[in-house]
């Protein structure tokens, strides 16, 4: 199932326009169309970012601002996804790729775009907002592969901000090609709408 979210006119809520046909009412979901934001700079990428091993890809941030961010990755080979992808041919997945630009993006968001003063991803409870969550792509076109060894190289760009939905565009290369490009939508949201309910 897909979806696509549509701010309410009037209301400040998001409507869910399911690809099956159902069409939800999310209600703990807002916009926060006037949110302070902090900024943030971290020694660790973690301290950016709640993923952890296997599913964090980002090894390394190169440079952030408040509208680009470059990051790198090493493909060892030893990651779990390129085990099976392919045996006698291994080859970094697109879907990864595209997982560690919305991660890039996300750092950005985290350093730039945060609506917390105290942010803390250790701990799952302590913030109230959850950064940076996909809520659609726009397009991602592949232009090359990524094996062992290769360094991938993702910037991001920040083309525009409404309230808190962010639209990015983004390139993986290595060795200075571009092998994917893609654009993205991520929104800030209540931590509480991650939460599984009672």
């Amino acid at each position: 199932m897909t979806a696509n979210f549509e701010k309410g006119a009037n209301t400040g809520l998001l409507s869910c326009f399911c690809s099956t046909g159902e069409t939800y009412r999310v209600a703990y979901v807002q916009i926060l169309s006037k949110m302070k934001y902090y900024q943030h700079k971290f020694d660790k990428v973690t301290k950016y970012l709640h993923h952890r091993p296997p599913y964090l890809l980002v090894d390394k941030i190169v440079s952030v601002s408040t509208k680009e961010v470059v990051t790198q990755k090493t493909v060892t080979g030893e990651e779990d996804f390129i085990r099976g992808h392919f045996p006698g041919a291994p080859v970094f997945p697109g879907a990864m790729m595209h997982e560690l630009t919305t991660q890039s993006a996300g750092m950005l968001i985290a350093s730039q775009y945060n609506p917390m003063k105290d942010f803390d991803t250790e701990d799952p409870d302590h913030n109230e907002y959850a950064l940076g969550v996909l809520v659609k792509t726009d397009y991602a076109r592949y232009r090359g592969f990524a094996r062992p060894g290769d360094v991938l190289v993702t910037t991001v760009w920040l083309n525009d901000r409404v309230g808190e939905m962010f639209d990015f565009s983004a390139t993986v290369s290595v060795s200075g090609k571009t092998i994917m490009k893609n654009r993205f939508r991520l929104m800030n949201i209540k931590s509480s709408a991650l939460q599984k309910p009672d």
